[in-house]
C-alpha cells in the first residue's frame, strides 16, 4: 500500500504500520516533543502572571486574549488548510512560535518582561495556534490510509495525553525548584523554544505535503471567506454535526474557566504544594484522558443504547466531579476527581475525531477540522473572564454553577431522539468507510 509517497510495510498489527510510514513517524516525533514544550509554557505562563500581579482576573484575561483569536482564526487557519497543505501551514506556524517564544524566555531572564507584554505574546501565539490547529488535526488522513487512522488518532492522541500527565508535573517542579526572580519560568520558556526547533526539522524533513493537494488544485479559487461559508454551511446540514457541536461548546464554557482559572488559582490560595499541585492535578485529568484512549481500542465497541447511557453518565457525572472541586482541600483528593473525569474524555474523544476525519471528505477536512477546534473555543474566553470574576467573589459558586450546566447538557442527551441522534452517528463513524469526494 502506497501513502503519500511512502510504501507502509505489510504487517497485522496496524501500529507497526502507522510507524512503518516515514512521514507519520517524523510527524509524531516532532508534535510529541512540541507538544511537550506547550506544556511547559502553559504552567509556566499562567505562574507567572499569577506572580506578577497576584490576579485571578488578570490570569483570565491573558488566557482570553489567547483564545479569542484563536477562536477567530482557526476558520480561517481550515480554509488555508485546504488550499494549501497542513504540512505548509504547520511549518511556518511553528518559525513564528519558535521566535515568539525564544524571544520571551530572554526576555524573563533579563527582567525586562512586562505584564502588557504579556498579553500581546497572548495574542500573537492565538493567531498563530489559530491556524495550526485545523492543519494539524488534518495532517494523520493524509499520511495513514483509512483502515489505520484509528491507530494513528490512538498513537497521536495517546502521546499527547502521556506528555499532558507528564509535563505540567515536571514543569510545577521546576518552577517550584527555582523560585527566585522567575529562573524556573524562565528555564520553562527556554525549553519550549527548544522543542519548536525539534518540530521545524521534522516537518522540514516531510516528503508529503510539499505541494498543494490535487484536490486544492483543481478547485475553483473562491475567496477564503466564501470557503469558510462553504464549511459552515456543511456543518450546519448535518443534525448530529450540530448537536455535537452544542455539546462540546456548552461544556467548554462549563469546564474551561474552572479548569484554566479556578486550578491555579486553587493551587495559589488554598492547596500548599502550590506549583506542584497545579502541575500535579492537571497532570490528573490528562493521565485519565490517556487511560480512556487505551481503553476505547482495547474494550468492546459500544453498541447505540448503550453508547446514549454513557454519554448521558459522562455529563452527570463531570457535573458531580465539578462541584466537588468547590470544597477539595487535598491536592491528591482533586487530582483523583480530574483522573476520573479525564478517562471519560479520553474514551469518547478517539471515536469523535476518527469518525470525523474518516467521514469527511478530503477537500473539506480542514475547514471541519476548523469547526471542531471553533466549538472547543467558542465559549472559552468568556467563561475564562466569568471564572477570574467569580473567583474574587465566591470560590464555591463558580464550580458549583459549572456542575450544574454539565447536569443541564446531561438532560438534554438523554431526550431520546437528541441521545439516539448523537449516538447513532457515533456507531455509524467506528465502522463506516472513508468519503473520498463531497457529498454536498
Amino acid at each position: 500500500m502506497v501513502v503519500a509517497g511512502v510504501i507502509a510495510k505489510p504487517t497485522t498489527n496496524p501500529m507497526k504500520r502507522v510507524f512503518g510510514i516515514r512521514d507519520f513517524s517524523l510527524l509524531f516525533a516532532g508534535q510529541t516533543t512540541s507538544l511537550l514544550g506547550d506544556q511547559f509554557y502553559s504552567i509556566a505562563g499562567a505562574w507567572l502572571v499569577l506572580r506578577l500581579t497576584g490576579d485571578p482576573l488578570a490570569l483570565g484575561l491573558v488566557i482570553a486574549l489567547g483564545t479569542i483569536p484563536r477562536a477567530i482564526f482557526t476558520l480561517i487557519g481550515g480554509a488555508i488548510t485546504d488550499r494549501v497543505s497542513p504540512r505548509q501551514v504547520m511549518l511556518l506556524s511553528d518559525i513564528i512560535r519558535l521566535f515568539l517564544t525564544a524571544l520571551m524566555a530572554v526576555q524573563i531572564f533579563t527582567g525586562t518582561l512586562q505584564v502588557w507584554m504579556i498579553y500581546v505574546y497572548s495574542l500573537v501565539f492565538g493567531i498563530v495556534g489559530g491556524v495550526f490547529a485545523p492543519a494539524s488535526m488534518s495532517m494523520a488522513p493524509t499520511l495513514v490510509p483509512s483502515d489505520d487512522l484509528q491507530a494513528g488518532n490512538s498513537v497521536m492522541q495517546g502521546s499527547m495525553q502521556l506528555i499532558g500527565f507528564v509535563g505540567p508535573a515536571v514543569a510545577g517542579a521546576l518552577i517550584a525548584a527555582f523560585p527566585r526572580q522567575n529562573i524556573g519560568v524562565g528555564i520553562a520558556i527556554a525549553f519550549d523554544a527548544f522543542t519548536f526547533i525539534i518540530s521545524v526539522i521534522t516537518l522540514w524533513m516531510m516528503s508529503a505535503g510539499r505541494q498543494v493537494t490535487s484536490s486544492a488544485a483543481a478547485a475553483p479559487k473562491a475567496s477564503v471567506w466564501a470557503s469558510i461559508r462553504e464549511g459552515l454551511v456543511y456543518m450546519l446540514k448535518d443534525p448530529a454535526l450540530r448537536v455535537m457541536f452544542l455539546l462540546i461548546a456548552v461544556a467548554n464554557f462549563a469546564f474551561g474557566g474552572p479548569v484554566l482559572v479556578g486550578i491555579p488559582f486553587l493551587a495559589n490560595t488554598r492547596f500548599p504544594e502550590g506549583a506542584a499541585a497545579y502541575g500535579l492535578i492537571i497532570s490528573g485529568y490528562a493521565g485519565g484522558n490517556l487511560l480512556g484512549i487505551i481503553l476505547c481500542g482495547a474494550l468492546p465497541k459500544l453498541k447505540q443504547p448503550m453508547l446514549k447511557v454513557f454519554l448521558v453518565v459522562m455529563f452527570l457525572l463531570f457535573g458531580a466531579g465539578t462541584v466537588c472541586l468547590a470544597w477539595i482541600g487535598r491536592s491528591w483528593l482533586a487530582f483523583t476527581v480530574m483522573l476520573v473525569m479525564g478517562v471519560l474524555n479520553g474514551y469518547l474523544s478517539i471515536m469523535l475525531i476518527t469518525g470525523l476525519q474518516r467521514n469527511t471528505p478530503r477537500e473539506m477536512l480542514g475547514r471541519i477540522m476548523s469547526m471542531v477546534v471553533l466549538a472547543n473555543l467558542v465559549f472559552m474566553p468568556l467563561s475564562q473572564t466569568i471564572a477570574g470574576a467569580v473567583l474574587r467573589w465566591n470560590v464555591p459558586l463558580l464550580f458549583v454553577g459549572a456542575g450544574v450546566l454539565m447536569t443541564l447538557c446531561a438532560l438534554y442527551l438523554a431526550v431520546p431522539r437528541i441521545g439516539s441522534l448523537l449516538s447513532a452517528q457515533l456507531v455509524a463513524n467506528q465502522t463506516g468507510p472513508a468519503k473520498t469526494e463531497s457529498t454536498q
